[in-house]
């Protein structure tokens, strides 16, 4: 208080004499300025704080700012107004990061007012009584070479005010945004607010800061009403914040219970009723498609809507596309549930997984096995299977494993009761009312939706049907053919490879033994349509397939580049494309490895359509086209005009963030990598990021080579609390040809203050014997918890000094490399030790520790 009044004595002194200081009713709260109408901050973004005040002199209002030079503070600009009163006055960096810009709250006082409280020409006793029930109108006055410029370029009228860094999905990002309490005409239920954000011209509606923002006035009105129950007026604002939330199926319940306190309030909120049901209406029928952040707590999804405005927000870990019975896979928590387009779960995640919806009914998996469940969510099976497939024809195949390990297949009908009993060592899907079933050793049999069979075939092998033929070899080795239903054989035994016709024509591959790759196309006749000479081939549809050409014809593992040819056989273009979707609407996904675009039929580009730069895929959805591009979803209206993309800042908390970069040297090479931002420290800085760097792979590779694998790495935030950051750094490396690649893991546990990176022993008191006490926790798991009976017999000896961990705000958890005690498919085998089993030898007052305590 001594310094304020000694900095307010001091700003009196700067005053001409008469001159008083103004008070106003708002106190900037980043500023430490010793009352609401004097404020010191950087103005300018020279690191130097300006001196600014209002106060009133000769009749008139004036706003000066000083700055403070050898000689003490001089005046560098003055602004002044004989009718404006101020009815707010404070600094924050709204329209960027770096300096701050003059916010005031100008009475409105008539039509005069109106006209000119943007360029500070009105005024009035700013000292009235009844000032504070006037409405205000905003100004926003930012330091530029030409002086003070007011940014608000039409009225922009408020009661209130409030001025904060609202976090949007991503987090808050340094830049203030405006909360303006307003009154709409004709509108009961007093004023609701509306979040304004610079957007590089002008000041706009923030609909990204409103689900954080509202959510939490939500909540706050939502306790206010149980305090007053009776009051119609704080049910409306509550159902106002629970709209503006994303949560108009809230809101609708919010008004149907204020209308039991006060039914005559029914009338006046006619108009807003009718607003929330169309939003519901319209949010039912609207397109919705996923999309992710990258956020302080990990990577979120959630769903956009076609203007690239997130309708759901981001809080699932990960999310599907909506199904045409209006239902989304989303999980939480590792586990998957069903969403509605209102953002309501209609089954809770409970599943390990849940598959795609085929005919009402979709394929879950639970702890006993696979399941059944209707649109409801409701379990149709009795009893858990080892394996549910898609339904077909009113038929999903089922595989049952009894306690002598024996496996058999049978089919389940759309009530979950079985069809057909477990008796075929294997079976296809339905088509046409017909599948194949391999009766036992040598026989195959053709039967129809109740199990009565129609024919049967002696073969070694028997594939599915395929417009009426079904592929077949005569012994389990040898090459293959195709039948006709009633067994007669059509085309003799001749490829390595028979593929299921598809529209008349089927690919083959006449390498009989397997050592080439020799693929063709033929019709029914057995004729080749495209001589049996490529790499691959493939099937697009709409009488269209590619043609691929190996790379390296001595080593074709390493792919294709490929062609567009007619089904009967022309070619349309050279082997231009490294991969090729299938047609839709006249057009198919191509990439170059450069960009990813459309091409018609003719196999030329579409101009009208989205250019994508990077290598990936692009579908038509509706509206929107999305765009599946080096491992980043974004999407583009069909004039290629993007709407929406994943951000590439992580907002922690001022003055740090991470910067997403990406490294693409060679397209069988890419590796996003973060760029810590805000250590003060320079040294300790740049060695952070480069050690960064280095573990995220990012090293010299040659653009022009053909590389024996393919690398992607990325990076996500896997724990942020006080001034620790722990990074996730993700890679795969698959070299082809192989049946699989090997992923990598790294947490990276950052001190953000210090830029110091910590390692296993930071954590636990110098001399201590952690390496044997983490050693026996971890064998004791493996011995007692039923969840690591993968662990490979006598594999584990115990962990390393420097073993692979992380930490999250209870408990360490160590990790192994894939095969390094387990099978691959059980990825990295990880074991929780919570702080509380290990506290005597946690360091508490050591760094690591105090950094997130």
């Amino acid at each position: 208080m001594m310094w304020e009044n000694k900095l307010q004595d001091e700003v009196q002194k700067l005053l001409p004499i008469g001159a008083k200081l103004v008070g106003a009713q708002a106190k900037g709260a980043l500023d430490d300025s010793p009352s609401p109408f004097i404020q010191l901050s950087d103005l300018d973004g020279d690191g130097e704080k300006e001196l600014a005040a209002i106060y009133r002199w000769v009749g008139e209002t004036f706003l000066t700012v000083w700055k403070k030079g050898q000689d003490g503070w001089y005046a560098v600009q003055t602004l002044s107004s004989r009718k404006a009163a101020i009815r707010h006055f404070q600094t924050a960096p709204v329209t960027g990061r770096k300096k701050a810009q003059l916010i005031i709250g100008w009475r409105l006082a008539g039509e005069d007012a109106l006209a000119g409280a943007s360029n500070m020409t009105e005024g009035s006793d700013p000292l009235r009584e009844d000032m504070a029930a006037q409405p205000a109108a905003l100004a926003v006055y930012e330091w530029t070479p030409r002086g003070l410029v007011n940014r608000v370029g039409s009225l922009l009228s408020f009661e209130e005010i409030e001025v904060d860094d609202l976090p949007s999905v991503a987090g808050g990002d340094g830049v203030h945004e405006i909360i303006l309490w307003q009154r709409e005409p004709g509108v009961a239920g007093g004023p609701h607010a509306n979040i304004y954000k610079w957007n590089g011209s002008e000041l706009s509606l923030a609909n990204d800061r409103y689900p954080a923002f509202f959510q939490q006035l939500a909540a706050s009105l939502q306790e206010k009403t149980q305090e007053e129950p009776g009051s119609t007026q704080l049910w409306y604002q509550l159902a106002r914040a629970q709209q503006k939330a994303g949560q108009p199926a809230q809101a609708v319940a919010t008004l149907a219970t204020a209308v039991k306190f006060g039914p005559s309030a029914k009338q006046e909120w006619e108009g807003f009723i009718r607003l929330i049901r169309r939003e519901l209406e319209s949010r039912a029928m609207a397109a919705l498609f996923p999309a992710s952040v990258k956020t302080a707590e990990g990577v979120k999804w959630g769903y956009i809507d076609g203007s690239g405005r997130f309708v759901i927000q981001p809080h699932y870990e990960y999310a599907e596309d909506f199904q045409q019975n209006g239902l989304a896979i989303v999980q939480m928590n590792n586990r998957s549930g069903l969403i509605n387009k209102l953002g309501s779960f209609v089954v809770s995640p409970v599943y390990q997984s849940i598959a795609p919806f085929s005919e009402g009914r979709a394929a879950v998996i639970d702890d006993r096995g696979f399941r059944v469940i209707d649109e409801k969510g409701k379990i149709l099976t009795p009893q858990a299977y080892s394996y549910i497939g898609t339904y077909k024809e009113g038929r999903a195949l089922f595989n049952k494993t009894d306690a002598q390990g024996r496996s058999a297949y049978g089919y389940l009908d759309r009530d979950g009761r079985e069809a057909i009993g477990a008796q075929y060592l294997a079976a296809t899907d339905f088509q046409d009312g017909k599948a194949v079933v391999q009766v036992r050793e040598g026989e195959y049999a053709l039967i129809d939706t109740s199990g009565r069979i129609l024919q049967t075939y002696p073969y070694a092998s028997v594939g599915p049907l395929g417009d009426g033929l079904l592929a077949f070899a005569r012994t389990a080795d040898g090459p293959k053919g195709y039948l006709d239903e009633s067994g007669r054989v059509v085309i003799e035994p001749q490829y390595s490879v028979a593929l299921p016709f598809e529209d008349g024509r089927a690919i083959v591959n006449a390498s009989a033994d397997f050592t080439q790759n020799q693929y063709g196309l033929i019709d029914k006749t057995g004729a080749y349509l495209i001589p049996p000479e490529y790499n691959d081939l493939e099937l697009l549809g709409e009488g269209r397939v590619a043609l691929g050409k190996a790379i390296d014809p001595n080593r074709p593992y390493l792919g294709s580049t490929y062609a567009i040819a007619d089904a009967d056989g022309p070619i349309l273009t050279d082997f231009l494309y490294e991969n090729v979707g299938r047609y839709k609407e006249g057009v198919a996904s191509v990439s170059d490895g450069r960009s990813t675009f459309f091409i018609d039929r003719r196999g030329q580009r579409v101009s009208n359509l989205p250019i994508v730069p990077g290598s990936g895929t692009l579908t038509l959805m509706g509206e929107l086209v999305k765009a599946d591009v080096d491992q980043r979803v974004s999407y583009y209206d069909r004039n290629g005009k993007r709407v929406w993309q994943q951000n590439t800042i992580i907002p922690l908390r001022e003055p740090y963030r991470i910067v997403e970069h990406k490294y693409a040297p060679n397209k069988n090479y890419l590796v996003y990598y973060p760029e810590i931002k805000g250590i003060a420290n320079r040294a300790a800085r740049e060695a952070v990021n480069n050690r960064l760097k280095e573990l995220s792979q990012v090293k010299p590779i040659d653009p022009n080579a053909q590389l024996d694998y393919s690398y992607s790495g990325d990076f996500a935030v896997a724990f942020f609390r006080k001034q620790l950051v722990e990074l996730e750094l993700t890679g795969y490396n698959f070299p082809f040809g192989a049946a699989h690649g090997m992923p990598t893991r790294i947490y990276v546990p950052i001190d953000l203050v210090s830029g110091r990176i910590y390692s296993l022993k930071d954590l636990f008191k110098p001399g201590s014997d952690y390496v044997r006490v983490l050693s026996e926790l971890v064998g004791n798991q493996i011995r007692t918890n039923p969840e690591y009976s993968y662990v490979f017999p006598d594999s584990y000896k115990g962990i390393s000094p420097d073993q692979p961990f992380y930490v999250k705000a209870d408990a360490l958890y160590l990790y192994f490399a894939p095969y390094e005690i387990a099978p691959y498919a059980a990825g990295f085998p990880t074991f929780r030790i919570p702080f509380s089993e290990i506290s005597g030898i946690i360091d508490e007052s050591g760094e690591f520790w105090r950094s997130f305590h």
